[in-house]
């Protein structure tokens, strides 16, 4: 799959996103987790399943969004993982639970933290029968070395502005892409075939 064609994926489901509705739900089972360096963690979300839908009609899209662009995390396409779409920054450093999926549950085990990894990520579930997206901090701080004292940290992590101006971006994004399905919904549903 070349870059235009994962792009155009990518707005796809973001657009099919705001114009499906329903109960369909993506939950994270903890909103902010705390990791360091060099350590590794796994990224859990839940969503609604369906027992008459077939796992090729799942799609899913975990990005990191971070202050310069997003990186993306992982990619299934139709229930098959789609590696090649993946940012180099976790080339070969996350492995999804294949057994769980059927369940509604999404685990990535993210290895060999780097603080860079820092971030909000977000998950798109895209189904035949509904669509959602959840979200969760990810803190990575440097190692530390051992002869250091250990202090605890009760402050919550930092958010910084440009991340609050993408999230106002998408947003904006996602309302209008919603009043033009409202508007257009033939367009978006039943594109024309070239």
């Amino acid at each position: 799959m070349n870059r235009e064609k994962m792009i155009c994926s990518i707005l796809l489901l973001i657009i099919l996103t705001s114009c499906v509705s329903g109960t369909f739900v993506v939950n994270v089972t903890q909103t902010s987790y705390q990791a360091e360096e060099n350590h590794d963690i796994t990224l859990e979300w839940t969503f609604t399943t369906n027992p008459h839908s077939s796992s090729n009609s799942l799609n899913i899209f975990c990005e990191l969004l971070a202050d310069l662009r997003p990186s993306v995390l992982f990619h299934l396409h139709e229930g098959v993982e789609v590696p090649e779409s993946q940012d180099e920054q976790f080339a070969g450093r996350v492995q999804w639970d294949k057994d769980v999926l059927r369940e509604g549950r999404l685990r990535l085990h993210v290895s060999r933290l780097r603080t860079e990894d820092s971030g909000l990520y977000l998950c798109d579930v895209l189904t035949s029968y509904g669509s959602n997206s959840g979200r969760c901090w990810l803190n990575v701080t440097a190692a530390r070395d051992r002869s250091e004292p250990e202090t605890p940290n009760t402050t919550s992590p930092p958010q910084p502005e440009s991340w609050d101006m993408f999230l106002f971006c998408y947003l904006i994004i996602v309302l209008v892409m919603s009043v033009l399905c409202l508007f257009f919904p033939r367009w978006f549903l039943f594109p024309a075939v070239t």
